[in-house]
């Protein structure tokens, strides 16, 4: 069955399966059941997978499968698929019995073909409920009600009886109590809410995406206890919803296919629907002057011409010469469209560097020390740690009580005249986190010390050996002391917040 709220679709198929089993001389000794699971795609059935591989491994402990009509297979979009799974019980030699059809399953060409008429039927079901999903909530949010899914950063949900009573505020999560209550946004917390306002008005001022994100990082707007991206900040700032316009429709995902932008001339919109908590002016302004993320407009060949251009520039191609140049995509944006370093210098015709192969190597081996640094910490406190990362991001950060966040900063070694020194660079978007700085041996797969630091308040720092900016910080001599000296940094960090704000503010 595809929905929860079918209470008993299970069990009436059960008692008709039974009736058929004895009637016919069979004896159940196995039942496969995928409780609440669309038709529409098999890879989320457990119950149909478990069943395929018990009779194609040949292990089955049965003779025979019963299923109550042709469409319990699935309602596929494509027919063929239905048939296929059939194929495969066949070929293994174990027969199908259809328990609530009005034919019997012989092979016969009636039979045949009323097995596919009855798969075509099952998939046309599907559109035809699809369709009328879709006009049906269409029609509600021209209605002023909520489309469905979470409300988002700076609203709420207000469930509504069937006359627009309010009702109550929903949590997370929490579902309609009737088919005919109703759902509308109300303005979440104020704190929420000033978090919105200051994100347009940075917008307005021309800040992108990335610097509005490390802004509101800085000042403790966090959003469902994680930082802000500059990709999330995008998707906030281009959301009708804040300046209260109900719209539903801008991607389409019918029948569990990929998702499609819609172009807005279609989407369904009902303006004035909710309490805005941007002005209608602000957001149209905002729109015009933000400044849109680089994945999303540059293109393999605009990335290509740009590099071509520094290589014939600088005669080499580096992370440092790309940050450096003007106007070039991020290295990230360069390695989602072109790969590594290695497939781009082949793609450019440049030469590869043994030590920039090196430090790439290096990087690896830091990456995967973090990742065991971060899952390490996170089983030494599993009920007070959680491993989460910047939306659309791979860094791994810890999430302490469900209150702050704590950067994990992997420091390299660099060689300098008499010895090494560590290059600390904190990432722009973490620096006003509580930060766990790991000196690293000179192969980066070792950490030697570590180091608690309130915040980093800089870009970039060369440390060495007795440097006296390591004495702000305190030493953890075991990772069993980080949690109570995180939450002491923390306690030291926040200003006590006023009667009835659960939320902390930072100084």
């Amino acid at each position: 069955m595809s929905d929860d709220a079918q209470q008993y679709s299970i069990e009436n198929q059960q008692a008709a399966i039974r009736e058929y089993a004895s009637k016919h001389g069979f004896v159940i000794v196995r039942t496969y059941a995928d409780h609440g699971k669309s038709g529409i795609i098999a890879k989320n059935r457990q119950g149909l997978g478990e069943l395929i591989k018990d009779v194609v491994s040949g292990d089955a402990e049965f003779k025979a499968v019963l299923v109550y009509d042709v469409s319990r297979w699935g309602r596929f979009p494509n027919n063929d698929e239905a048939a296929y799974y059939e194929f495969l019980c066949a070929r293994s030699g174990i027969p199908l019995h259809y328990c609530a059809e009005p034919f019997c399953n012989d092979g016969t060409f009636v039979s045949s073909l009323l097995k596919a008429l009855k798969r075509s039927m099952a998939a046309e079901y599907s559109r035809e409920l699809s369709e009328k999903v879709t006009r049906g909530k269409a029609r509600l949010v021209q209605m002023g009600f909520w489309g469905g899914g979470p409300p988002g950063y700076g609203y709420r949900r207000l469930m509504l009886l069937a006359d627009g009573t309010p009702k109550e505020l929903m949590e997370p999560g929490q579902h309609k109590s009737f088919k005919t209550d109703r759902v509308i946004l109300v303005p979440g917390p104020s704190k929420e809410r000033e978090g919105i306002k200051l994100m347009f008005d940075l917008a307005i001022r021309r800040l992108g995406c990335t610097e509005i994100a490390r802004e509101l990082n800085r000042l403790g707007f966090h959003q469902e206890g994680k930082p802000w991206a500059n990709t999330t900040v995008y998707n906030a700032l281009t959301n009708p919803k804040y300046s209260g316009c109900n719209v539903w429709g801008r991607t389409t995902q019918r029948l569990r296919s990929s998702r499609i932008p819609v172009d807005p001339q279609y989407w369904i919109q009902k303006p004035g629907a909710f309490e805005a908590i941007i002005d209608r002016q602000s957001f149209d302004l905002a729109q015009a002057r933000r400044l849109r993320i680089a994945d999303l407009r540059w293109t393999d060949n605009e990335i290509l011409k740009r590099l071509r251009k520094l290589l014939k520039a600088k005669g080499r191609i580096t992370e440092t010469l790309i940050l450096k140049a003007r106007n070039m995509p991020t290295p990230n944006t360069i390695k989602n469209h072109l790969g590594s370093y290695r497939q781009l210098c082949r793609t450019l015709g440049c030469p590869l560097r043994e030590h920039d192969l090196y430090r790439g190597e290096q990087c690896e081996r830091s990456m995967e020390l973090r990742r065991k640094l971060a899952a390490q910490i996170a089983n030494l406190f599993p009920e007070h740690i959680v491993i989460t990362h910047v939306p659309k991001g791979t860094r791994s950060i810890l999430r302490v009580d469900d209150t702050f966040m704590v950067s994990l900063l992997l420091c390299r070694t660099k060689r300098r005249e008499g010895g090494f020194h560590w290059v600390v660079e904190p990432s722009a978007l973490e620096r006003e986190y509580i930060t766990l700085l790991c000196k690293l041996n000179a192969t980066h797969d070792k950490v030697l010390s570590y180091y608690l630091f309130p915040r980093m308040a800089f870009r970039s720092h060369r440390s060495y050996d007795h440097d006296p900016w390591l004495k702000t910080a305190i030493q953890l001599d075991r990772l069993e002391d980080f949690y109570t000296t995180a939450g002491r940094l923390w306690a030291q960090k926040i200003v006590p917040a006023p009667v009835g704000k659960a939320r902390p503010i930072w100084n």
